[in-house]
């Protein structure tokens, strides 16, 4: 099987292929196998400079968070988290299946956590999944294009006025990144690419 990233250790052919067509779904155009493949990059980043407590259950957690994603639906993260459960259960049960889906289900509160409500491994996970917002320029725009589109069905007033709730929130949070490690890398990015994408620039 030709897997587009890092795989670290052994994962059931089952497994692996399970979760790439669920990448590969059409609806997703940020939300795809290149989303998993930098995700999985920023595990193997923090993996080299700081190691994880629980390095299988956190990667399979990034492999699990998006696998199910249905544009604007507000179940995404649990159902998300159940197939985790399931497919973890079959296949690779000496992998702490509640752990890997406890982080899955922390990503719905993305933009609504401070460093205190979780821990430093739990703010490592989470930072890998939103480091984008803190990207160069040119990345940070395909990013907010490719969420548009996939939005493409919701009324673009509606899609607008959430988006901009969403980036307003983040702006407005003390820590973009929940982690030392990312907010002294991308904070700084990530403000100038959330004020530009809000209009807020010149």
């Amino acid at each position: 099987m030709n897997v587009p990233f890092e795989v670290p250790f052994p994962i059931p052919e089952p497994l692996m292929g399970a979760v790439l067509a669920a990448y590969a779904e059409p609806q997703r155009a940020y939300h795809d196998v290149r989303h998993l493949a930098d995700v999985v990059a920023r595990w193997a980043e923090v993996a080299e400079e700081n190691g994880w407590t629980h390095p299988r259950e956190v990667y399979l957690a990034l492999l699990f968070h998006d696998a199910v994603y249905v544009p604007g639906a507000h179940d995404n993260e649990e159902a998300s988290a159940q197939l985790a459960l399931r497919m973890l259960g079959a296949e690779m049960p000496e992998v702490d299946a509640e752990h890997v889906a406890h982080l899955v289900r922390l990503t719905a509160r993305h933009g609504h956590l401070s460093p205190s409500d979780v821990t430093g491994e739990e703010a490592l996970f989470l930072d890998c999944d939103m480091a984008v917002l803190g990207a160069a320029p040119d990345a940070y725009d395909t990013y907010e294009r490719d969420i548009a589109r996939e939005y493409a069905a919701v009324p673009p007033e509606m899609f607008a006025a959430g988006r901009r709730r969403f980036l307003e929130g983040l702006l407005e949070q003390e820590r973009i990144f929940l982690s030392q490690r990312f907010h002294a890398r991308l904070d700084e990015a990530a403000r100038e690419n959330l004020e530009r994408a809000l209009g807020l620039h010149g």
